[in-house]
């Protein structure tokens, strides 16, 4: 369905050359279309994009096109080229993300052509397995429809491709991901019924249109890869039935390019180990489970001075790296990543960029003093810095 605001008339004169005094309907004289995309930042972009790809055509005749087409159509449509390096860029910009050494060889997904929730669930499914690569992890993005003037894009409710269900039991007591919560309960509304246990991978929401109902759909199984969790050291660990998925899809954020926002690009790149087991899994607010494996290591919980929570961090973290090695996954330690994060840094440093860094996202939720990112400071985050990802609204 396509969004249309109503118009109000203007006041008519009652006396004088009152358009409607022949009872014949005045013809509105045509005026420009709204426009949605920023004429400034439409031409920033495209400079930026011939600057940085030598050989990509005329400039200036390029910024004479675009400009063109937002006058006659309130926005302009990225080429290929422009959209593929706008995207990777957006990466560069991420301040708060430590793996962006590789923003290079981000494969960027053309879909812009499709509208509807089942192509665009499709499309993200087939983003799982291409991103998957059986165990190789690929940072993949797939880019679909834009927001046009008058034609609201597609949206994905779900803020990443593959989330576990969460909701609180009878008892009061949490069954799989509270941070889950909500999209669990708007998942329920919709219809979705299944319930099996801690682990238990949400449906992909899709909303063709803002404040529209969403459609939902179950993930294939051939989409959806999860590493079982063991202990190189502690047969036992495997038995806590803890396991995690191995593609890291965001899905609720905008990426904006030129002015043209894109509010469905889900995206990835490859976990860092303390991302599940210093959060995803140690968190009070998340999977809790510090106290689980302490009591399982036999650590003495009387008191934080025996640093019970440290030790049971460091050996869950230990049993995710050990797992998705062994199962042949893609993932990072803390320390290699905080070492290529510096090298990222010198090397734009070597083309005369700034890397803007949030200190708090970069520096691992463990032993972070002894990682390298830990002892200096970072280029200021500029929050007008385009293009990016964008929090969705």
């Amino acid at each position: 369905m396509i969004f249309s605001r109503s118009r109000r008339r203007k006041s008519v004169p009652t006396t004088g050359t009152c358009p409607y005094a022949s009872g014949e309907p005045a013809v509105p004289a045509p005026g420009p279309p709204p426009q949605l995309t920023d004429r400034q930042q439409a031409e920033r972009f495209i400079r930026q994009f011939h600057d940085e790809q030598p050989g990509a055509g005329e400039r200036e005749s390029r910024v004479r096109e675009v400009l063109a087409e937002i006058d006659r159509t309130g926005t302009y449509e990225h080429t290929p080229a422009e959209l593929a390096f706008g995207a990777r860029v957006a990466w560069r910009n991420a301040a708060r993300c430590i793996g962006r050494l590789y923003w290079r060889g981000l494969v960027v997904r053309d879909l812009r052509h499709l509208t509807s929730a089942d192509a665009v669930a499709d499309a993200c499914f087939e983003h799982l397995r291409l991103a998957g690569n059986g165990g190789r992890i690929r940072p993949v993005i797939t880019v679909l429809a834009p927001d046009r003037p008058g034609r609201p894009a597609p949206r994905i409710v779900n803020d990443q491709l593959v989330r576990y269900a969460g909701h609180r039991t009878p008892d009061g007591r949490w069954s799989g991901d509270p941070r889950s919560a909500a999209l669990t309960a708007q998942a329920r509304d919709l219809g979705w019924k299944r319930d099996e246990g801690p682990f238990q991978v949400l449906p992909l929401m899709v909303r063709e249109r803002p404040g529209g109902r969403p459609r939902w759909y179950e993930l294939p199984d051939d989409a959806v890869r999860e590493v079982p969790l063991s202990h190189p050291g502690h047969a036992w660990f495997a038995e806590l039935g803890l396991r995690w998925y191995t593609v890291p899809a965001i899905s609720d954020m905008t990426l904006e390019i030129g002015g043209v926002r894109y509010p469905a690009a889900p995206f990835n790149g490859w976990y860092m180990g303390t991302e599940i087991g210093a959060r995803n899994l140690a968190d009070a607010e998340r999977y809790d489970l510090l106290p689980v494996v302490a009591d399982r290591l036999g650590l003495d919980r009387s008191s934080e001075r025996t640093l019970w929570r440290d030790r049971a961090l460091v050996e869950l973290n230990l049993a995710v790296l050990h797992s998705f090695q062994e199962a042949g996954v893609t993932i990072a330690d803390h320390h290699t990543e905080s070492r290529r994060f510096l090298r990222h840094i010198d090397q734009e440093s070597r083309h005369g960029r700034s890397t803007p860094a949030d200190w708090s996202w970069i520096v691992p939720p463990v032993s972070g003093s002894a990682t390298p990112v830990f002892h200096r400071y970072y280029d200021p985050v500029d929050p007008s810095l385009r293009p990016a990802f964008l929090a969705r609204t």
